[in-house]
């Protein structure tokens, strides 16, 4: 009885190992097609005439449900959208990396998802609960949901790989970046240092929680994870962005200076961070067998 090619090839080690390669290589290539929808969708919006994209801003004295969604798609000059572009794959390739290395693909496409579909009705609706005479419009605040995402899959890696204790490193590091955020904004004041305050005051019990429980102390955590090839760059990269893009993204505001709603971008890291970490702490819950 003779013996096929196809049966040699399937039984053949390395053959497999190209085959693994070769379905890596067509994912990941899938992976970055849906990621560039987006930039791609907010070029073809800003195309369409000027009437047209003011006319599907959101318009907080007569909003409607369309202009809610569409508004995070306008930009109405060229310096705005390229910002966001930027900030978008910066953010999203940051975001898709870690989740790679954590294993949530899953879990970033369907948040990547909800915060293209869903999260401009939500920023859009908590905008009308401060009433003022104004026009919304721009990808910031689902850019600043990527960046809440990647807060939150940074402290898995380190929890996964590392045994950081990320179900209250997680509430530090939200804390601890509300000062930040806080700081960033608001002039100096006896507010702006009470606020920053209580936020570091709250984030100190929760990361001294986690240290007890961790398998290892910060500092011991930190310096594995940048000794470990591969996680120190990623990991890096991910500190830089976690520091400098709030400082783009929660300018000061100033005379005469342009008008950015620093609220819809907080409310987007908040919420998004919020989300995505109660959505991991219930899957931790999750028996492995169910969870599959």
């Amino acid at each position: 009885m003779g013996v096929s090619s196809s049966d040699l090839t399937s039984d053949d080690p390395a053959a497999s190992d190209l085959d693994a390669v070769e379905r890596a290589r067509r994912a990941r290539i899938g992976d970055l097609s849906v990621l560039f929808v987006v930039p791609f969708v907010l070029v073809a919006v800003f195309a369409l005439p000027i009437e047209a994209r003011r006319a599907y801003a959101f318009s907080y004295t007569e909003p409607t449900v369309v202009t809610a969604f569409t508004a995070h798609y306008v930009h109405l000059t060229p310096t705005h959208l390229a910002g966001n572009l930027v900030g978008f794959v910066l953010l999203a390739s940051v975001a898709y990396r870690l989740s790679v290395v954590a294993g949530r693909r899953r879990l970033f496409f369907t948040s990547f998802v909800t915060f293209l579909l869903a999260f401009p009705f939500v920023l859009s609706g908590l905008n009308l609960a401060i009433p003022r005479d104004a026009v919304g419009f721009g990808f910031s605040g689902i850019n600043m949901a990527l960046l809440g995402y990647v807060s939150v899959v940074l402290v898995t890696v380190a929890e996964d790989c590392f045994g950081a204790d990320g179900t209250r490193y997680g509430p530090a590091l939200f804390f601890a970046s509300t000062s930040y955020i806080v700081a960033l904004v608001l002039p100096p004041s006896v507010t702006a240092i009470g606020l920053a305050a209580i936020g570091i005051v709250v984030a100190i019990p929760y990361g001294h929680a986690a240290a007890r429980r961790s398998s290892r102390t910060l500092r011991g955590t930190v310096g594995h994870a940048l000794a470990t090839p591969g996680y120190s760059e990623l990991l890096g990269v991910c500190a830089v962005v976690l520091l400098a893009y709030p400082i783009a993204g929660f300018p000061r505001p100033t005379p005469g200076g342009p008008r950015i709603n620093v609220y819809v971008h907080f409310l987007g890291y908040a919420l998004a961070f919020l989300v995505v970490h109660v959505f991991l702490l219930v899957d931790r819950r999750v028996p492995p067998v169910a969870r599959t």
